[in-house]
């Protein structure tokens, strides 16, 4: 069983409300959607485009509730910008999260993404990264993982679909090419099952890199559809290929063993987008706590 003093369970916003899709959601407000993550039994939340960005505002209405900020997407554009454009925004996101007492940034790299375009297929469209761009992005990350360590934070990489870093072969890559100590990886078991990545490998591989954890299940009948019909991720997302944990395909159990077994220590977070008028936001928070509590003894 997982340590509760080591481990901590947050659930993203994006259930409520789909930062990519606003119109999945749009009648769900923030106040809502934290006063039913609290009552579903998590404690951390990721944020939402909902959420005030007004540092004594959010943590007014997180602290009533008992709900911390653990972290937030940072979107990237390494291999397509300059530099110092992502470099400035990304100080200024580090900033508001050490605000909130956040300690993990997530990063993922957006440049040449397909993953926001609703009509570019995800699986045989994703884009592939020159070796220039490679190295850009390496080198680029390592700095925003300087830029984190003066706050005392870290960055976490998000492999995700529709990028350039979605394979086990690209994860394996980035990671080759930088500084363990400067740049870690999120393990999301949603994205990599639907890139065809065993969960299990990358966790065994990347545990002592691994310092948060995406917790999301797979529909194994959509996500056949999604390939048959190749279509886009905003249209997978929208034909219901994720789901909360223990509720599509993915055995959880040798997953949450390796974790346990390496003292993992961190942040879980149930991050399944639905569309929240087929998939009640409260209804699949209260069964993604209960699995994780029957599986795990959080």
């Amino acid at each position: 069983m997982l340590d509760k003093e080591k481990v901590k369970l947050g659930i993203a916003p994006i259930a409520w409300t789909n930062d990519d899709m606003p119109e999945l959601g749009k009648e769900n407000t923030f106040e809502q959607c934290v006063s039913e993550m609290a009552l579903a039994g998590f404690t951390g939340s990721e944020v939402g485009n909902k959420y005030p960005r007004n540092v004594e505002v959010l943590k007014r209405a997180l602290e009533i509730r008992g709900v911390k900020i653990a972290a937030a997407w940072f979107s990237s554009f390494l291999t397509t910008k300059p530099f110092e454009e992502t470099a400035s925004a990304f100080v200024e996101h580090r900033d508001f999260l050490h605000a909130m007492g956040a300690e993990i940034i997530v990063v993922s790299e957006q440049g040449h993404s397909v993953q926001g375009m609703m009509d570019t297929p995800v699986l045989s469209k994703k884009p592939h990264f020159t070796e220039e761009e490679w190295g850009k992005l390496a080198k680029g990350l390592e700095e925003l993982g300087k830029l984190a360590a003066e706050k005392s934070m870290k960055i976490v990489y998000h492999h995700h679909m529709g990028t350039g870093v979605q394979t086990f072969e690209e994860i394996d890559k980035l990671m080759e090419m930088t500084d363990p100590k400067l740049v870690y990886l999120l393990f999301d078991t949603g994205h990599l099952t639907f890139s065809d990545v065993d969960p299990d490998a990358v966790l065994r591989k990347y545990i002592g890199r691994i310092k948060h954890v995406h917790l999301k299940d797979i529909r194994q009948e959509k996500l056949a559809k999604v390939k048959k019909e190749d279509m886009s991720f905003l249209n997978a997302v929208k034909s219901g290929v994720f789901t909360v944990p223990g509720d599509g395909m993915i055995n959880y159990d040798p997953l949450f063993k390796i974790l346990d077994e390496n003292n993992y220590e961190g942040w879980f977070i149930v991050e399944a987008e639905q569309d929240p008028a087929e998939a009640n936001p409260l209804e699949y928070a209260i069964k993604a706590r209960n699995f994780i509590k029957e599986k795990t003894g959080l």
